[in-house]
């Protein structure tokens, strides 16, 4: 048996045991609800506007709609206000309603007859959306990263608690153990995420959100690229993390630095995600890059080079961490008297596999 067969083999049984797992498959179903109630409640209970800026003589009809009507002197103070934020929407002459990102379709319909509608500001991004895609981005890629990282590194420590892996090595060589489990835990989280991904489009067709579609539409192509090689970076690391440690109570101790490693860039896109030069670093370290640079791709703010070279960055830091974390790997899975520590792994490997 090559180490592609045995790579292939231990992907499999690692992915069979996962998905009878119930934990796995309601905690799949729960993101699958929130992603559908994420985009289908928003736009249904949404509300048009409420403040109206209007001269004196149009102000009767919306008023009888139930709309806040603000009377201005002339149809420039109208504009101005709605530039300035103190209104949401403005009727002046023509008539014509003035608006910034959105139609206000409450004032267009309270109207005797629809006017034309002029957006001033038709490509700016909606203030909810600015904030809520950065926060979705980091979240998705945190919190798969660190699910299915921490259960590679349980399933390696389970294995050296019952003496399996002494029978695992014998059959297969140790690099394909690593590399089948990094594997599994890829393909599982890409097909988790693909499906929350397929029920959120569903949902933003169903909540007439085709706008948000296509705003979204190449910062998720991005990110699936991005995702994958980040999460094998990481995998690598949480695999090692685990051949580390003993028990099932050493898992804290040892994972440490992969913790940090998850949350710091998570924590940096959502607080930094308005800060151009620091977005602009975040985007090329591979701990981050996986959501900086697809939310810079969304906001416009990235040159249409600047994707593939922090996609080379990740490759590059991505195949590192798997030669690393393989050697760590070998240099402790075999160790079941206590914590083996990073450097005696480092340095006397193991000869088997």
């Amino acid at each position: 048996m090559n180490i592609t067969q045995a790579t292939r083999l231990v992907a499999e049984r690692e992915i069979r045991v996962k998905i009878r797992d119930r934990t796995f498959l309601f905690g799949t179903l729960f993101f699958l609800l929130v992603a559908a109630a994420g985009t289908i409640l928003p736009p249904l209970l949404s509300g048009g506007p409420d403040t109206v800026a209007v001269t004196q003589e149009a102000a009767g009809p919306l008023r009888d709609a139930g709309l806040d009507v603000r009377v201005v002197a002339d149809d420039r103070a109208a504009e101005q206000a709605v530039r300035d934020g103190d209104v949401d929407a403005a009727v002046v002459s023509g008539p014509k309603v003035l608006a910034m990102d959105e139609s206000p379709t409450d004032v267009v319909q309270a109207l005797s007859s629809s006017p034309p509608v002029q957006l001033l500001d038709p490509d700016a991004v909606d203030p909810v959306v600015a904030f809520l895609v950065p926060f979705v981005f980091a979240f998705v890629f945190f919190i798969t990263s660190q699910t299915f990282g921490l259960q590679i590194a349980q399933s390696v420590i389970e294995e050296k608690q019952t003496r399996i892996v002494e029978i695992l090595v014998a059959a297969v060589p140790v690099r394909a153990l690593l590399a089948g489990k990094v594997v599994a835990g890829a393909i599982l989280a890409f097909a988790q995420i693909a499906l929350i991904a397929v029920v959120a489009v569903v949902g933003m067709q169903i909540g007439d959100s085709g706008g948000l579609l296509t705003l979204l539409a190449p910062a998720i192509g991005w990110f699936v690229p991005f995702f994958l090689l980040g999460f094998v970076l990481l995998a690598a690391m949480w695999a090692a993390a685990g051949a580390l440690a003993n028990r099932q109570e050493d898992i804290a101790a040892v994972s440490t630095p992969v913790q940090l490693a998850v949350m710091l860039p998570f924590f940096a896109v959502i607080f930094l995600n308005d800060n151009d030069t620091a977005m602009r670093v975040l985007s090329y370290v591979p701990f981050s890059s996986p959501t900086a640079m697809p939310l810079r791709l969304f906001n416009g703010d990235a040159a249409g080079w600047e994707p593939f070279v922090s996609l080379a960055i990740l490759l590059l830091a991505a195949g590192a961490f798997l030669v690393a974390g393989a050697r760590v790997y070998e240099g402790s899975l075999l160790r079941t008297n206590g914590r083996t520590s990073l450097r005696t792994a480092w340095r006397e490997r193991e000869t088997i596999g």
